[in-house]
């Protein structure tokens, strides 16, 4: 795993998105599309309005979600409140190419399958992300995989429930899917992040952040989260 320090969250997020621009464009020169799934956070709302002002292909990108919490539609709870606020309603990408998970379905069991058909209706079968970006939870947990929880054990579906984490459950991609991903962008800020950060970085299989493949993977942090500042 490459790791860049940066001096602050806004360095990170900036760095972030021209990262993913960059990328962007590459892919969409080689296969014609470029597909992300992105997470929430306060770090990745700042790279997301960043992004959008970046060269990016946007007729030719796919933004799906890592996860999200189980909230009616429009709840401040949802990633998909703040991911219209701060990418879709300032880049233009088509509406069509933005995949939200169906969280407001009444058989979430049904809506996490219906997620994963749409994954490989775009993405292949087995579905393969372009990138997926990825945040550090002060408890280890990364995208809605957090600790103790038996979504951490499948391995035979790329998108997954948990039980109740922080007053809501959450569907979530999976290790299976996360890790097939071309490229995998880490955003870690905040020292509260400073004691899983080493954890993160030495791939501790202990904390479900470990679990993510390393090969592919680049790890963007601020001096406070590395304990630097």
């Amino acid at each position: 795993m490459k790791i860049e320090i940066l001096d602050n969250a806004d360095a990170v997020a900036l760095a972030a998105a021209a990262t993913i621009a960059a990328d962007a464009r590459q892919a969409v020169a080689v296969r014609g599309r470029y597909i992300m799934a992105v997470s929430g956070g306060h770090t990745p709302w700042v790279m997301l309005k960043e992004l959008a002002n970046q060269d990016v292909p946007w007729n030719n990108v796919h933004v799906f979600q890592v996860d999200e919490r189980i909230a009616p539609d429009g709840d401040n709870d949802r990633n998909l409140t703040h991911l219209h606020a701060s990418l879709l309603e300032k880049a233009p990408l088509p509406p069509q190419n933005l995949h939200a998970m169906p969280v407001g379905m009444p058989d979430l069991s049904a809506a996490a399958k219906l997620y994963a058909k749409t994954l490989e209706t775009v993405a292949g079968t087995p579905p393969v992300l372009d990138l997926a970006h990825l945040g550090l939870g002060p408890d280890g947990h990364t995208a809605s995989l957090v600790p103790g929880d038996p979504v951490l054990n499948v391995i035979d579906a790329d998108v997954g429930l948990t039980g109740v984490y922080m007053g809501r459950r959450r569907m979530t991609l999976t290790y299976p899917m996360l890790n097939r991903s071309r490229r995998i962008l880490w955003l870690v800020t905040g020292a509260d992040k400073a004691t899983m950060f080493p954890r993160l970085c030495n791939a501790d299989t202990a904390i479900p952040a470990g679990r993510i493949s390393q090969e592919q993977a680049l790890l963007l942090a601020d001096r406070a989260a590395a304990g630097q500042g």
